[in-house]
């Protein structure tokens, strides 16, 4: 991505022009066509989703509830850049303006730091299943879970809110991507203050809940173990495994990203790295996560009439 200007010898910015995959305009059209089929496959696995747990009652159980709201913020995450995206593929300027381009990366980066935290509450939800399965009810209320989930929609929107916008109110000059890292890079005037918030805010929620959700996990693994009979561990395993996969993705892949600063990555690497978790992971979400409930493929297969 380029800076532009649209007035000689100003620092004023008014937008950015977006690199995106340089390619021919064949090229274009095909990325286009692709991408809007994985949008859209995503859209319909992640809505088949909640709506067979608004549809079913069996289904209003904590847990469930949970995927739900997950597979809801993964249609956000997506729709945060994806649309911008195909519109760039097909535009002739790829413009995009300084005020959509920092509101962009605001809701993609509150987004998942949104998703961190869901994936914290699940981990936490499968600890409370399977390692206090007595007191589980008891705990693991309602009241409880919609607690939960306001307080993770909550906190991962505060995350980068001021950061943001002190970045906006700064000068840049040069050209990269629409990515806060980069655009630290390319300020007028170096911000060391700044450098040093965002290098430590970006990886401080993942790294934090990565390590919460991997010791949930772990607690799990070992009363999964204790367990005498074999289809009572197969169970077990397969309760925790498929988030623990959604897990090993997304912190995986976003970890790679940002939880090494100081390493500078090629623009083609940036972009496969963040394709990965932005695009890939919220599409395979539903299968991996969702569709290997036994309860939750029988509501979909009824809802879907298959």
């Amino acid at each position: 991505m380029k800076i532009f200007d649209t007035t000689k010898n100003s620092n004023t910015i008014t937008g950015f022009i977006l690199l995106g995959f340089p390619c021919p305009r064949e090229g274009q059209i095909l990325l286009f066509v692709l991408f809007s089929i994985l949008y859209l496959l995503t859209l319909m696995g992640n809505g088949s989703i909640i709506c067979a747990v608004c549809w079913d009652q069996r289904l209003h159980t904590p847990m469930d509830i949970l995927l739900a709201n997950f597979s809801f913020l993964e249609i956000c995450y997506i729709t945060s850049t994806v649309p911008n995206m195909l519109a760039n593929f097909l535009s002739e300027t790829k413009v995009i303006s300084f005020s959509g381009c920092f509101l962009q990366f605001y809701f993609f980066f509150s987004l998942g730091s949104t998703e961190s935290f869901f994936l914290a509450v699940m981990a936490f939800d499968r600890y409370l299943a399977i390692c206090w399965p007595l007191h589980y009810p008891t705990i693991m209320t309602g009241h409880l879970c919609t607690n939960l989930v306001v307080n993770s929609w909550v906190f991962g929107f505060l995350w980068f809110l001021i950061p943001i916008i002190i970045i906006s109110q700064m000068a840049f000059c040069g050209s990269r991507v629409c990515d806060p890292g980069p655009l630290l890079a390319l300020t007028c005037k170096r911000a060391p203050v700044m450098d040093l918030v965002f290098s430590t805010l970006s990886p401080l929620p993942i790294i934090i809940l990565f390590l919460f959700i991997m010791g949930s996990y772990t607690l799990v693994l070992r009363a999964v173990l204790i367990v005498p009979s074999a289809p009572g561990q197969t169970k077990g395993f397969s309760t925790f495994g498929s988030p623990l996969a959604v897990v090993s993705l997304f912190c995986g892949s976003v970890l790679v990203m940002y939880g090494s600063p100081t390493i500078e990555y090629e623009d083609r690497m940036h972009k496969i790295v963040t394709l990965f978790y932005s695009v890939v992971t919220p599409l395979l979400n539903p299968a991996i996560c969702s569709l290997r409930n036994k309860d939750m493929k029988r509501s979909l297969q009824k809802f879907l009439r298959i």
